[in-house]
């Protein structure tokens, strides 16, 4: 009783960040002050602090609006424009163009503190941290239809990271490098040469799909395999995902169970560690890495309690942080699902699994599968409309060769910067497992109806299924008390 109003302000807050503006909360302010005292006083304190938590929640969406807007490029709009700017983020590389984040320094020698996102070719290649001159169209970006018939609201998503403009294939003249974060972009730079070391060693698809798995890179598979990475339901692995992460990390954990709890729980957790550094250690990294680690903790201690106080309070400061992450930040709502689903549900379905052999933590995989599988489906179903009818066995056949591709695909782009001979070894087993789970997916996805398209699944569906997940975990872990 003494945490309910933990949970409740936590809630309250993300709920007020992520629907409403200010004045509409203040405006709701007046009508629930009065609320508790009609109220019987036990209940008096409870909703005051969700009033409150509520209004705070919805200031500090319409503060962090305010400083991310500018309106100083808004006579621009339409017009070519010449801009002095920075590449502030890692390159996105696709198999047509390349996207890049840009900050911008000046505007026809007038400084500008704003941010763009600007599409360019291939080649010439950019890196983080060059200082670019940009000549182009300015636009603001606009909403658009998927393929499944639904709107995606990318003035919003692109708005969370503070981008309210576009550049498409500007002019692009490279001026100077080596500006920036040092370590950020020596860490981009490391990631750069093990990528290199590994098109070398191994080659395309295999090489295509280690790098995604390791460090998150943004390279292309192609169409014709990403399609059959996403009808097969394991999509998430080669794009990097906070659902990624988290199940990287129960893998991980799983993968060290043969050494003592301290050891393996240290080595899982040093693993995200390192996968979240060597990715750049963007903040959707870091948000979805925190909370992969807080699955070890629970995993390995078995205190889902005090874990689940945890995660709460690092929802609660990540949106503090950036509110819009609630409604427009995929990774961030994957991965919290992700998390609860790996602290209660496994527990409770791992009964469920005694045919499944427990031989190379088989078992364990399937639980964990299962239950993240359970968590996000409904998020999925609304976000992206598709439904996987063989994604069960095909995260079950792949996931578990996953901490194994990683160690040793790790090792031969590591070991590679040393000497190509003594990292071949280790690049042979990286392609043989590599090859085993392109022809996982390559099989499944060949299967009649291996996905079905859902064009509309609304969010109260979403809301209701979400809340019918708590009350069985609920009546469960009350079962479970009283036994």
């Amino acid at each position: 009783m003494v945490l309910k109003p933990l949970y409740l302000f936590v809630i309250s807050f993300i709920a007020g960040a992520a629907l409403f503006s200010v004045y509409e909360a203040y405006a709701l302010l007046w009508t629930f002050l009065a609320t508790p005292f009609f109220l019987r006083k036990q209940f008096r304190l409870l909703v005051l602090i969700i009033v409150f938590a509520f209004v705070l929640g919805s200031a500090r969406t319409h503060l962090f609006t305010l400083q991310q807007h500018t309106s100083v490029l808004d006579e621009f709009v339409g017009e070519e424009i010449t801009v002095t700017a920075l590449v502030a983020g890692e390159p996105d590389v696709r198999e047509s163009r390349t996207r890049l984040t840009l900050s911008l320094l000046e505007v026809f020698d007038t400084r500008v503190d704003a941010n763009i996102l600007t599409s360019v070719e291939r080649f010439p290649q950019f890196r983080y941290g060059d200082k670019l001159q940009v000549t182009g169209v300015l636009k603001k970006p606009e909403n658009f239809e998927t393929e499944n018939g639904r709107v995606f609201d990318y003035i919003s998503y692109l708005a969370k990271d503070g981008i309210f403009y576009t550049i498409s294939f500007p002019e692009t003249k490279l001026i100077s490098s080596g500006h920036g974060n040092k370590i950020k972009r020596g860490l981009f730079l490391v990631k750069q040469k093990w990528l290199e070391t590994i098109q070398k060693l191994i080659p395309d698809p295999h090489a295509a799909l280690l790098g995604g798995l390791v460090v998150g890179a943004k390279e292309s598979l192609g169409e014709e395999l990403e399609e059959m990475f996403r009808v097969t339901g394991i999509i998430h692995i080669v794009v990097l995902s906070g659902y990624n992460v988290t199940i990287v990390a129960e893998s991980l954990m799983r993968f060290f169970s043969f050494l003592p709890r301290f050891l393996s729980l240290s080595l899982g957790a040093l693993s995200i560690i390192l996968f979240a550094i060597l990715t750049g250690a963007s903040a959707t990294i870091v948000r979805a890495s925190i909370m992969a680690l807080l699955v070890l903790l629970a995993r390995a201690t078995g205190r889902t309690n005090e874990i689940t106080h945890a995660l709460f309070l690092a929802a609660f400061f990540m949106v503090l942080h950036n509110p819009m992450i609630v409604l427009f930040d995929p990774s961030f709502q994957l991965s919290f699902l992700a998390t609860l689903g790996l602290i209660y549900v496994a527990p409770q379905i791992e009964k469920y699994f005694k045919l499944v052999p427990t031989k190379w933590q088989l078992r364990e995989f399937a639980t964990a599968t299962v239950a993240t599988q359970i968590f996000v489906l409904p998020l999925l179903l609304y976000m992206v409309g598709e439904l996987s009818l063989v994604a069960l066995p095909v995260n079950i056949l792949v996931l578990a060769f996953i901490p194994l591709t990683m160690l040793f695909g790790f090792l031969t782009g590591v070991i590679g910067f040393l000497s190509n001979t003594l990292a071949f070894p280790f690049s042979i087993v990286s392609y043989i497992l590599l090859s085993y789970e392109l022809f996982i997916v390559d099989l499944f996805a060949r299967f009649p109806f291996a996905s079905v398209s859902i064009p509309y699944f609304p969010i109260w569906a979403v809301a209701c299924l979400y809340i019918l997940f708590a009350f069985v975990l609920y009546k469960l872990s009350v079962r479970m008390r009283s036994d």
